[in-house]
C-alpha cells in the first residue's frame, strides 16, 4: 500500500549566533534511539541535546533543506554520529546509517504511521487562527451581532441569529469576537494593542440588513454587540526553531485564558513583536526575577523556554515548550 507521508513544513531564516551554534550533548546521551508513536523532533532532540530546540543542527540542516518535508516515522532507528567532532543523527535503515536528507518521498513499507511532528500538533492548533491583536477601533465598522428571534441572551453553536450586514455581500464565513483587554507596556505604559476574544464561527444563510446567520462553532458564550469579522484567514504554523536575530529582553504581558500561572504548551503574550526582530519559531529563554535580599539583587533565575508561533508588529503570542515552575506574568525573556 503506498501512502505520500505526512509532512512537516518548515520554513523561516536560522539567525543562530556562535553561541548558539554549540551543540551540547545530553551526558546520558544514546548511541541510538528507536521511534515509537506520539515522538516529536524536541523530544527526540531532547534525548541527545541539552537544548533540544536546535534539533535543526543535529540533523544538519542547510537554509535550503529547511524548506523541505523531514521524513521520520515510528519504528524508525536513530543514530548519533559523533565522528566527525560535530555530532550528528542519522537514520539507520537495511543495516547501514545514513544521514537524514530533507526531500519529498513516498512511503512504501505498507505502514499506517505518519511521520512524526516537530511538536504535539493538539498543543498548536486550537491558537494558530484564535488569538488576535488588533489597533484600538478596528473593529468599530465590522457587522455586530444584533441577537435572535426569542430574545436570548447568550448565544452558542447551532443558534440562528441576526446581525448587520457587511461592506463585502460575497463574504459568508465570519469569525466571531469580542473586544478585549488592552496590552500595555510594563516598562513604558504605551499601548501596544488591543487583545480580541475569539468566540466561535458563524455562517450567513440569509443576506440582507440584517443578515441571517448560523452559530457552527462557539468556545465562549455569544452575546449582543459581539463583533463579526470574515473568516478567510489562512494562517498557518510554519517554522523552524532558532535564537533571535538581535539581542531581545522583553517580557509576558498576558497568558491566552487569563490564568495567572502558565504551564508547559500554554500560550503567553510578550511585549515584544515584528519590529525587534521576532519571527515565528524564535526561541527565547524565561526567567523569573530575583529577588532583593539585605539589599542585593539576586540573579534572575532561568525558569523555560518559549517559542514564538504567531508574530504581530508590537506583541507575539508563544507556546511553553519547557519550564521548571510556572510562568508568570512580567516574567522576563531573553536569548537562549
Amino acid at each position: 500500500m503506498r501512502k505520500l507521508a505526512l509532512s512537516l513544513f518548515l520554513t523561516g531564516f536560522l539567525a543562530f549566533s556562535s553561541h548558539a551554534d554549540e551543540l551540547k550533548l545530553q551526558a546520558n546521551a544514546p548511541d541510538r534511539y528507536v521511534v515509537v508513536k506520539g515522538d516529536t523532533l524536541w523530544d527526540i532532540s531532547g534525548k541527545f541535546l541539552k537544548d533540544p530546540w536546535k534539533w535543526p543542527q543535529i540533523w544538519g540542516m542547510n537554509k535550503a533543506e529547511i524548506k523541505n518535508p523531514h521524513w521520520i516515522y515510528p519504528g524508525d532507528v536513530i543514530v548519533l554520529d559523533r565522528s566527525s567532532g560535530t555530532p550528528r543523527l542519522a537514520l539507520q535503515q537495511g543495516g547501514a546509517s545514513r544521514t537524514v536528507k530533507l526531500s519529498p518521498k513516498i512511503r512504501n513499507d505498507g505502514s499506517t504511521e505518519a511521520g512524526i511532528p516537530a511538536i504535539p500538533a493538539s498543543t498548536i492548533n486550537a491558537f494558530i487562527s484564535q488569538p488576535f491583536v488588533m489597533d484600538e477601533n478596528a473593529l468599530n465598522n465590522a457587522p455586530r451581532i444584533l441577537g435572535a428571534q426569542e430574545d436570548r441572551m447568550v448565544l452558542g453553536a447551532g443558534d440562528q441569529v441576526y446581525a448587520t450586514s457587511g461592506t463585502d455581500s460575497s463574504v459568508s464565513n465570519w469569525k466571531v469576537l469580542r473586544p478585549g483587554k488592552v496590552l500595555k507596556d510594563p516598562e513604558t505604559g504605551a499601548v501596544l494593542g488591543y487583545e480580541v476574544m475569539y468566540l466561535g464561527e458563524a455562517r450567513t444563510e440569509q443576506a440582507g440588513d440584517p443578515q441571517r446567520l448560523r452559530i457552527t462553532r462557539s468556545s465562549e458564550e455569544i452575546q449582543k454587540g459581539d463583533r463579526l469579522i470574515p473568516a478567510n484567514d489562512t494562517y498557518s504554523f510554519r517554522y523552524v526553531p532558532h535564537a533571535p536575530a538581535r539581542e531581545i529582553k522583553g517580557q509576558v504581558i498576558s497568558a491566552y485564558g487569563g490564568v495567572a500561572e502558565i504551564g508547559q504548551y500554554g500560550t503567553v503574550v510578550l511585549n515584544k513583536g515584528e519590529r525587534d526582530g521576532l519571527d515565528e519559531g524564535t526561541v527565547l529563554a524565561v526567567y523569573k526575577k530575583g529577588n532583593i535580599i539585605d539589599k542585593i539583587q539576586l540573579p534572575d533565575a532561568r525558569t523555560g523556554l518559549v517559542m514564538v508561533y504567531r508574530v504581530f508588529d508590537k506583541v507575539s503570542y508563544a507556546l511553553v515548550m519547557q519550564t521548571n515552575r510556572p510562568v508568570n506574568l512580567l516574567d522576563v525573556v531573553r536569548n537562549p
